[in-house]
C-alpha cells in the first residue's frame, strides 16, 4: 500500500508539472503595437530588397543579414557550403531536452527572374500600395516564409518562451533551380543527420480563400524529350513516317491524355496535385537558312520537350510504358530521353507522401495549433510542383508544406506577386502557435519515463 501511495503521490506531481508546462504554453504573448508591426514590415521589407534571383543571386548579402537577425535573436548559427558560393544558413535554438528529436523549419533564399517591364513596381524595391499589398519577388515564394519563422522566435524568447524540443532554422539555396547544390546535399550529409531531425516543415501556397493550404505530398517532375527521325522529301511530297508525321502523331497522344487528365480536376473530380499534368516545353524542327528556314524540304529530325508532373499516389510504372509503346515508339522511328526523372518512392520504396491521419501526430499539432491561432484549414493537398520537400521525404522523414497566406491569390513566378501585410502579420501569429506546439510536444512514452525519474 506504501508503494501505490508513493506512485500516486509521485504521479500527481508529474501531472501538476505538465499542466503548469500547459498554462504557460496557452499563455497569449501580448499583440505588437503599432510600432512593433512596422519595424516587422520594415524587417521583411530589408530581405526582400536583396536581389537574390537565380541565375545569379547575391547569397553573400542574404546570408548576412540572416545572420545578423540571428545574432540580435542570440540564435546559434552554421554556414556550409557543400558547393563553393551557395551557401546554407542553419540557425538554432536549443531544446531544454537534447533527448528529443528536433523541428526543422526550411526556407530557400534564392528566388526566379522577373521581367522588370512586366510590373507595376520594382521586383525588389518592396514597395506598399494603398491597400498594403507588398510588392517583391519573394514576398509570396518564399522569403515570407523565412521571416514569418524569425519573427515568431523573436516573439516567443520576448516572451520567455523556453522550447523543449530543439528548434532549427534553415536558410537555403537554388531550390528554384532543383535544390542539387543546396537542400538535396544536405538531406543526405552528416551534418542533417546529426540534427536528429523529426519533422519538417516548407513551403506551401497561397490560397485565394479563407482557408489555410496544407501539403503532405507533392508531384515529381519528370522532364522527357522525344525524337523523331525520318527520310528527308521534297516539301510538295506526301509520304508516311516522315519525322514531323511521327511527331505530331505523338503529340497528338500526348494532347489527348493531358486532356483526360484536365477534365478531372475541371469536373472538380481531383486536385490538381492528384492528377499527372504533361505541358509541351519547346518544339524543336527545320532545316536552318541564313533567312531562317528551308521551306522546300521536309526534316530528317523533330523533337519536343514536355514537362510531366506525376503523383506520389501513381504507380510510375505505367506512364513510362505509356511513353515507350504509345509517345514514342521505336516502330515510328522514335525514340525519347528523360532530362530530368525524379522518383515517387523513398529509399524503402514508400510513396513520398506524408501520413495526416493519427499514425503522424505532428499533423494534429499543427492543424490545432493553426486552429489555435484563428486560422482555418482546407482539405489537405499534394502540392502540384515541386519543393524542396522531397529531398526529406525520400529519406524517410515526414514533411509538411504550409505558407500561411489566406485570401491572397496565388503568384508565385508571375508579374506583381504581392503579399498584404496584415496576412504577413498574421502569419507570423500562427507560426508563433505552431512553433510553442511543436517544440513543447512530448510523444505518450516519455511520460512514463519522467514519472520514473521523480
Amino acid at each position: 500500500m506504501e508503494k501505490l501511495c508513493n506512485f500516486n503521490h509521485q504521479f500527481v506531481i508529474v501531472h501538476l508539472l505538465l499542466f503548469s508546462s500547459l498554462l504557460s504554453f496557452t499563455n497569449p504573448t501580448p499583440s505588437p503595437t503599432q510600432d512593433e508591426q512596422s519595424q516587422i514590415i520594415s524587417r521583411f521589407q530589408e530581405y526582400l530588397r536583396i536581389n537574390t534571383s537565380q541565375p545569379s543571386p547575391n547569397y553573400k548579402k542574404s546570408t548576412q543579414f540572416i545572420l545578423s537577425l540571428a545574432e540580435s535573436l542570440s540564435l546559434e548559427t552554421q554556414v556550409i557550403e557543400f558547393v563553393q558560393g551557395k551557401p546554407l544558413v542553419i540557425l538554432k535554438w536549443p531544446g531544454s531536452d537534447l533527448f528529443l528529436p528536433s523541428i526543422l523549419l526550411n526556407s530557400h533564399t534564392d528566388v526566379v527572374p522577373s521581367e522588370r517591364s512586366k510590373w507595376d513596381y520594382h521586383p525588389f524595391g518592396a514597395h506598399i500600395d494603398e491597400n498594403g499589398n507588398i510588392f517583391a519577388r519573394g514576398s509570396q515564394d518564399m522569403k515570407c516564409v523565412g521571416m514569418q519563422y524569425m519573427e515568431a522566435v523573436r516573439r516567443l524568447k520576448a516572451s520567455g518562451f523556453q522550447p523543449k524540443r530543439s528548434l532549427y532554422l534553415s536558410f537555403v539555396p537554388d531550390e528554384e533551380i532543383g535544390g542539387h547544390d543546396g537542400l538535396e546535399k544536405l538531406a543526405q550529409s552528416d551534418v542533417f543527420k546529426n540534427m536528429n531531425v523529426d519533422i519538417v516543415l516548407d513551403e506551401g501556397l497561397a490560397s485565394p480563400n479563407e482557408n489555410y493550404r496544407l501539403f503532405y505530398g507533392e508531384r515529381t517532375p519528370w522532364w522527357l524529350v522525344i525524337k523523331a527521325t525520318g527520310a528527308p522529301g521534297h516539301g510538295a511530297k506526301l509520304y508516311d513516317n516522315s519525322a514531323i508525321e511521327n511527331l505530331f502523331k505523338s503529340i497528338e497522344g500526348i494532347r489527348r491524355f493531358r486532356a483526360s487528365q484536365f477534365d478531372l480536376v475541371k469536373a472538380g473530380l481531383k486536385g490538381e496535385g492528384e492528377v499527372i499534368s504533361v505541358n509541351m516545353a519547346f518544339l524543336k524542327a527545320g532545316t536552318p537558312s541564313p533567312t531562317g528556314f528551308v521551306m522546300n524540304l521536309q526534316p530528317s529530325e523533330a523533337e519536343a520537350g514536355f514537362d510531366i508532373r506525376i503523383p506520389p499516389t501513381v504507380n510510375a510504372e505505367f506512364l513510362e510504358k505509356r511513353i515507350a509503346e504509345e509517345w514514342a515508339p521505336a516502330s515510328r522511328n522514335m525514340s525519347f530521353e528523360f532530362k530530368q526523372k525524379g522518383s515517387t518512392q523513398d529509399y524503402r520504396g514508400r510513396p513520398l507522401i506524408t501520413a495526416t491521419d493519427r499514425s503522424n501526430p505532428w499533423w494534429a499539432l499543427l492543424v490545432e495549433a493553426i486552429k489555435k491561432a484563428n486560422g482555418k484549414i482546407g482539405k489537405p493537398e499534394i502540392f502540384p510542383a515541386a519543393t524542396d520537400s522531397r529531398y526529406f521525404r525520400q529519406q524517410g522523414l515526414r514533411a509538411i508544406g504550409f505558407s500561411p497566406m489566406a485570401n491572397t491569390p496565388v503568384l508565385l513566378h508571375e508579374h506583381n506577386e504581392f503579399l498584404n501585410q496584415a496576412e504577413y502579420l498574421k502569419g507570423i501569429d500562427v507560426y508563433e502557435s505552431i512553433i510553442k506546439a511543436y517544440t513543447s510536444y512530448i510523444p505518450p512514452g516519455r511520460d512514463s519515463l519522467l514519472r520514473d525519474e521523480l
